[in-house]
């Protein structure tokens, strides 16, 4: 046992000092927007890659030609309204996904800090499961609505169970991580006892997949999305600031508590609103802003760069999921997500782990 770190002693490379050294180079906002602008073009061109492949693959000219206006008749339907609003959504979803990461990675401290390994996606699961097999509401809207309350209710819950005079970064994790287990009891005991087919239509959904996406249900996704990266730009001052700490942001005129509130509403939004169009895609949100804060070499997690880093990668596991398809079967994206992204977390904690075996204490 005394092998093992102290929760206290685990700061994951988020240092106060580190970070305000940074925050003052000139040099990292250029290195930020560099890679956050060729990370977005990546995002856009694997996703209009993407729109090649399906049940009618097309050619690289005819997808060219139908996106600028061209194109016969039955090459518009295909590409402009069945395969175009899941490209889009590929990379909207993922952009969202990764800034909902970034955030809470910035407010916990902690690489592990993200909505679907705190129990936020868990809490939008439970709240469909309970709207579809116990009362019977199987619309769009209300599955979504369920999904936007459900992830807002568990966030609030796990808010308050970790309040000891304020939220520590790693006891939100570790009540988020229990209050998670928990709801995944509660929709496994809900399914069993559930009729065949609503236990397969939830199941499918669970997967997590951008497939089923239509304008209609991506335009209001937009829109609120929209609203979500505007409050985030806002309040990205007031994060820097956190992130060198409660003293130093009190001393700028931040007031930890209620930003960090808001900043707590702000990042389940993002993944509650995905959730909610596409079903639950998990661990972008915890891999983005990792990957994003290692190329920009940056010791704080940038919004932007993790954005775009979430975005890149949903847009690739989208195609991979469709080159897939082309010689097995159609895969859900969020699968593919979730084997590449429990790959990363466990390398993630057996790096972390020696790290602190090797520390001198």
């Amino acid at each position: 046992m005394s092998a093992l770190p102290r929760a206290e002693h685990v700061d994951f490379g988020y240092r106060s000092g580190s970070l305000r050294s940074r925050f003052a180079s000139a040099r990292l906002p250029l290195r930020v927007l560099g890679v956050s602008a060729l990370l977005l073009g990546l995002a856009v061109a694997v996703a209009v890659a993407a729109i090649r492949y399906g049940d009618y693959p097309l050619t690289a000219e005819q997808v060219l030609s139908t996106l600028l206006g061209g194109g016969e008749p039955f090459h518009r339907i295909v590409v402009l309204e069945w395969r175009l609003p899941v490209a889009i959504a590929a990379v909207a979803f993922g952009a969202l996904l990764g800034l909902g990461g970034a955030i809470f990675q910035s407010i916990t401290r902690n690489p592990l800090g993200s909505p679907d390994v705190i129990g936020f996606d868990a809490g939008a699961y439970t709240a469909v499961v309970v709207v579809t097999l116990v009362v019977g509401s199987g619309g769009t809207w209300s599955i979504a609505a369920a999904a936007i309350v459900g992830g807002l209710a568990t966030a609030f819950a796990v808010y308050l169970l970790a309040w000891r005079r304020g939220v520590q970064g790693f006891r939100l994790i570790i009540v988020g991580i229990g209050v998670a287990a928990m709801l995944g009891s509660l929709n496994s005991y809900l399914i069993t006892r559930a009729d065949i087919t609503d236990a397969m239509s939830v199941g499918f959904w669970s997967a997590g997949s951008i497939a089923r996406v239509t304008w209609s249900s991506l335009t209001p996704s937009l829109v609120l999305g929209t609203v979500i990266v505007l409050a985030a730009i806002a309040l990205s001052p007031a994060l820097k600031r956190l992130e060198l700490g409660d003293d130093a942001a009190i001393t700028q005129g931040t007031r930890p508590g209620p930003v960090r509130l808001a900043l707590l509403v702000l990042g389940v939004a993002t993944t509650a609103l995905v959730t909610a169009a596409a079903g639950p895609i998990g661990f972008i949100a915890l891999v983005a802003p990792q990957l994003a804060r290692r190329i920009t070499r940056s010791a704080g997690v940038s919004l932007l760069a993790a954005s775009a880093m979430g975005a890149a990668l949903l847009a690739a596991a989208h195609l991979l999921s469709l080159l897939i398809a082309q010689v097995y079967r159609s895969i859900p994206v969020g699968l593919i997500t979730v084997c590449l992204g429990g790959l990363y977390l466990i390398w993630l904690l057996i790096r972390e782990t020696r790290r602190q075996a090797g520390a001198p204490r």
